[in-house]
C-alpha cells in the first residue's frame, strides 16, 4: 500500500501527516516555541543522588531537572551484560558531577525529562553506538541469512580506529556499500563535533539537537511503500532536498513543492481528523463505536455496539463490531500517538475462536506501527493489556489543556448543588458577621434556578438570618464559580 507524507510548515509550527489510502494514519507536531528534546545531547551536571531509588536528578538546562535511573547508565548495562553484580549508583555519580547524557524521554506533565549516558545518533541506515562496540541488527529484519550478510558487511565499513558500534536499521535492507558507508561517516563525523563540543562548553549546555521535524520525516518515516512527499513551504522544500541528496538520495526525487490553491492538509481532510482524534468517542462505520480515555497511567479503550444491529445473533453482531474495532484502535494509537501501557475493553466474547480471530486482527493492524509495543491475549476479565512505547506527548497533550472550568474532572457540579452550597455559605457568614443584606453573585443558571425552583428555600433561609438576600448574574462566571458580598 502507498504512503503519502503531507508537509504543512508555517513560521510557528510544522504538521505531517501520513496518508494511507486516502485515510491519516499518523500526525506529528512540532512547534518553535515547545519543540521536543528527544535525541538532544546535553553536557549536564547531577543536582542530586537518591540512593533509596537507585536514581539521579541532573540539571541539563530545562525547566525542571531531569531524571535518570541506575538502568539507563552506561556501566550498569555492561555489568548486567557480564552477569556480575550492579554497582550501587552512589559509588558511581556524586553531586556536582559533569556528564554527557541524552534525552530519552520528552518531560511529560509534571515529570522532568528522561536520561541516559548510553548515547545512540541514529542517521538514515544505521544507530551508531559510541561507547559500545557491538553490532547488532534491527528485530524487523527477518532471516538469519539476511541478518548475518548485514552484519559482516558492516563489520568490512567499519575504520579499524573505530571504538563504537552500529546498530543496521530496517532502511538498510537493499541499501549499497556506498550509502552504508556515507552513513557510516555521517555519524562519525556527528560524534566527533558533539565530543569537541563536550571540551569546550561548561555544564548545563547542548552539545547535539536531534533533526527538525521535516528531516525526522525523510531519515525515520520514508521507506518503500512511501509515495509523493509534498511540502507547501519553498524554503522547506529546498531545505529537505538539498538534505536528502547528501543523505538519502533515492528519496529526493519523491519531494515536491505543492502550490494548490486549496490548502495542503485540506485535500485530505487532515484538521477535521485531528478534530476528531482530540474527541473522546470515535465512531465506527457499522454503527459502534469507542471511547478512549487518557489518564496519568495509562489509557483504557471501551467498544460499544451503538447502533449496530446487523448479523445473523447476537454473537455475531458482537464479533464484528470488535472486529472492526481492533482495526480503529491500531489506528487511533498512531493517529493520537497514544503510549504507556493501554487497556482494551472489547465486548464480551463467549466463543473462544472469536477471540483468537479479534486478537489476531488486532496485531495484525498494530504491526504497521513503527513504535515498539507489546500485547497480551485476554484476561480472565475479558480485557486485552497492552503497551506502546511512549517518547513524546500525545496528540492532546501537544494541542489542549485541562479545562478551567472542571480542572480535568470532566464534570461540572450541577447549578442545585451550587445553590446548596451558597445557601450553605450564607447561613456560615450569618453566624459570624452582621452585614445589612447579603448580595449573591453568580452564573446565569445558578440566579434562574433561585428565582424559580428554589426561591422557596432562599425565602425561607432569608426570614431565618433575618437579611436580605439579593441576586446579581454575573455573565463571565461558569457555573460553579460564585461570590458572596457582605453589604
Amino acid at each position: 500500500m502507498t504512503e503519502d507524507i503531507l508537509i504543512n510548515v508555517t513560521p510557528f509550527e510544522t504538521r505531517v501527516a501520513l496518508v494511507e489510502q486516502g485515510a491519516v494514519q499518523e500526525l506529528h507536531v512540532e512547534r518553535s516555541i515547545q519543540r521536543g528534546h528527544v535525541g538532544n545531547i546535553h553536557l549536564g551536571r547531577v543536582v542530586r543522588v537518591l540512593p533509596g531509588m537507585q536514581s539521579a536528578f541532573v540539571d541539563i538546562g530545562l525547566e525542571r531537572a531531569a531524571f535518570m535511573h541506575i538502568a539507563d547508565l552506561r556501566e550498569n548495562r555492561s555489568e548486567r551484560a557480564q552477569g556480575t553484580p550492579p554497582t550501587p549508583i552512589e559509588k558511581l555519580l556524586f553531586e556536582g558531577q559533569t556528564l554527557m547524557v541524552q534525552v530519552i524521554k520528552d518531560p511529560l506533565g509534571t515529570k522532568g525529562a528522561r536520561l541516559s549516558t548510553q548515547i545512540s545518533m541514529a542517521g538514515r541506515m544505521l544507530v551508531h553506538l559510541p561507547h559500545d562496540p557491538h553490532i547488532g541488527i534491527s528485530q524487523k529484519i527477518d532471516g538469519d541469512a539476511e541478518r548475518n550478510r548485514l552484519r559482516e558487511r558492516l563489520q568490512a565499513l567499519i575504520p579499524a580506529e573505530e571504538k563504537g558500534g552500529f546498530i543496521v536499521r530496517t532502511q538498510a535492507e537493499g541499501a549499497t556499500d556506498e550509502e552504508l558507508l556515507a552513513d557510516l561517516e555521517y555519524l562519525r563525523k556527528l560524534w566527533a563535533s558533539v565530543q569537541a563540543s563536550a571540551r569546550s562548553l561548561p555544564a548545563p549546555s547542548v552539545l547535539h539537537r536531534d533533526l527538525s521535524l521535516a528531516q525526522r520525516v525523510l531519515r525515520d518515516m520514508v521507506g518503500p511503500h512511501t509515495g509523493k512527499i509534498l511540502v507547501d513551504s519553498r524554503t522547506t522544500t529546498t531545505a529537505m532536498v538539498e538534505w536528502a541528496r547528501l543523505y538519502t538520495p533515492s528519496v529526493a526525487e519523491r519531494i515536491g513543492h505543492y502550490s494548490g490553491e486549496r490548502p495542503l492538509f485540506d485535500t485530505a481532510n487532515v484538521d477535521d481528523e485531528i478534530a476528531r482524534a482530540l474527541s473522546r468517542r470515535v465512531d465506527l462505520k457499522s454503527g459502534g463505536y469507542l471511547i478512549i480515555d487518557q489518564t496519568e497511567a495509562l489509557t483504557t479503550v471501551d467498544v460499544n455496539t451503538g447502533g449496530f444491529v446487523g448479523g445473523r445473533n447476537f454473537d455475531d453482531t458482537i464479533f464484528k463490531t470488535n472486529l472492526e474495532a481492533a482495526q480503529a484502535i491500531a489506528r487511533q494509537l498512531r493517529l493520537r500517538n497514544l503510549g504507556g501501557i493501554v487497556i482494551l475493553d472489547f465486548i464480551d466474547m463467549e466463543d473462544h475462536a472469536h477471540r483468537d480471530t479479534v486478537l489476531a486482527e488486532l496485531r495484525k493492524a498494530l504491526s504497521h506501527d513503527r513504535t515498539r509495543m507489546t500485547v497480551n491475549g485476554f484476561t480472565q476479565l475479558g480485557l486485552v493489556e497492552m503497551t506502546r512505547k511512549r517518547t513524546r506527548d500525545s496528540l492532546a497533550h501537544q494541542l489542549c489543556e485541562p479545562c478551567p472550568t472542571c480542572q480535568a474532572r470532566g464534570t461540572v457540579r450541577t447549578a442545585r448543588t451550587v445553590c446548596y452550597e451558597i445557601l450553605r455559605e450564607v447561613l456560615r457568614e450569618a453566624r459570624q458577621f452582621n452585614p445589612r443584606e447579603f448580595r449573591i453573585l453568580a452564573s446565569q443558571d445558578v440566579v434562574d434556578l433561585f428565582l424559580e425552583e428554589e426561591s422557596q428555600h432562599l425565602a425561607m433561609l432569608g426570614d431565618f438570618v433575618g437579611k436580605p438576600i439579593s441576586l446579581e448574574v454575573e455573565a463571565s462566571y461558569h457555573q460553579e464559580q460564585y461570590d458572596l458580598i457582605l453589604m
